[in-house]
C-alpha cells in the first residue's frame, strides 16, 4: 500500500509537458489523399531546394482556401523511403535505424511505412508498447535505459518499453520488446493484460529543431513470477530495480524516468 502523497505540483507540470502544442505554426502532409503528418509551413524547401540532381519524388507545396499544405505523390511507402532519404542527405532526419514504422491516416486506416528517422520532423504519429512488470509482493520492476541510447539516456523506464514496428501487430511488438529487454518470455508471466493508452505531444529536437512528437502508447500490465529476474538481451538496458510503491513515486517525483514511462506508471498506481 503506497503511503506517500503525491506531489500535486509535480502532476500537473508531467501532465503539462506531456502535452505541449509545436512550437511554430505547422501545415498538414499529405500521402496521396491521406494526411499523415505535419510540418513546419517551409521545412520541406529545404528538402527540395538541396537536391543536387533531378528526384523521382513527387512533393509539392499546394494552397488551398484551407490553408497551405505539403502533398507527397506516387505508391506510399516507395514515395515516403524517398522523402527520408532526402531528409536524410538534407541533414534533417532524425538517428538513422533502418527501422520500417507504420504510418496511418487520420482514421487509424494503415497508409504505408517509412524509415523511423522520418518520423518526428514530418510530425508522423508512432505507436509504442509498455509493460508494467510487478512481483508478487506488488512490488513493480522498472529498468535503466543504456546510457548510450539516442533517446533519454541514464533515465528509467517501465520494465519493457519500445515502438510498434511497421511489420508488428500491438501484441507481436510486446512479444519482442519483453524479450529483448527483459529476457523473459510473455508465455512465462501471470496475468498479462491491456489496460489502457497514453498520448504524449510535444516538439521534438529531430530535423533541427522543426520536428514534433505524437505517441500513443498502449500499456500492459502483467506479474513477474517470483523465481525470475528480468535480464537484458539488447544492452540497449544499464540495469533493472525492484521498486516499492513509494519508492516508485519518490523516483518519479525527481523526474528520473521518461515522460512516457512516468504517464504509464501514474496511471498504473491510480494517480493520473
Amino acid at each position: 500500500m503506497r503511503n506517500n502523497p503525491l506531489n500535486p505540483l509535480w502532476l500537473a507540470r508531467l501532465q503539462a509537458y506531456a502535452c505541449q502544442p509545436p512550437v511554430r505554426d505547422r501545415v498538414p502532409l499529405y500521402v496521396g489523399p491521406a494526411m499523415v503528418g505535419s510540418v513546419e509551413p517551409d521545412f520541406l524547401d529545404q528538402v527540395v531546394s538541396s537536391a543536387t540532381r533531378p528526384s523521382p519524388m513527387e512533393l509539392r507545396r499546394e494552397t488551398h482556401r484551407e490553408g497551405v499544405c505539403w502533398r507527397l505523390l506516387g505508391e506510399p511507402t516507395g514515395a515516403m523511403a524517398l522523402l527520408a532519404n532526402a531528409l536524410r542527405d538534407s541533414g534533417l532526419a532524425g538517428v538513422w535505424r533502418d527501422e520500417q514504422l507504420g504510418v496511418t491516416d487520420l482514421q487509424g486506416q494503415r497508409v504505408g511505412s517509412i524509415e523511423r528517422a522520418a518520423v518526428r520532423p514530418l510530425g508522423i504519429t508512432t505507436h509504442a508498447v509498455h509493460l508494467v512488470g510487478t512481483s508478487p509482493d506488488g512490488r513493480i520492476w522498472v529498468q535503466q535505459r543504456a546510457l548510450n541510447k539516442a533517446n533519454d539516456p541514464g533515465l528509467w523506464d517501465t520494465l519493457v518499453g519500445g515502438m510498434v514496428a511497421s511489420v508488428d501487430t500491438t501484441e507481436t511488438a510486446l512479444k519482442r520488446e519483453t524479450w529483448e529487454e527483459a529476457g523473459l518470455h510473455l508465455s512465462e508471466l501471470d496475468a498479462v493484460a491491456h489496460r489502457g493508452r497514453v498520448t504524449v505531444s510535444r516538439p521534438s529536437p529531430d530535423g533541427r529543431g522543426a520536428g514534433y512528437l505524437q505517441e500513443h502508447v498502449d500499456w500492459f500490465t502483467a506479474t513477474v513470477p517470483s523465481c525470475l529476474n528480468p535480464v537484458n538481451q539488447d544492452r540497449e538496458v544499464a540495469q533493472f530495480a525492484l521498486l516499492s510503491q513509494d519508492e516508485l513515486v519518490l523516483w518519479l517525483e525527481q523526474d528520473l524516468f521518461t515522460v512516457e514511462a512516468a504517464l504509464v506508471l501514474m496511471a498504473a498506481l491510480g494517480l493520473n
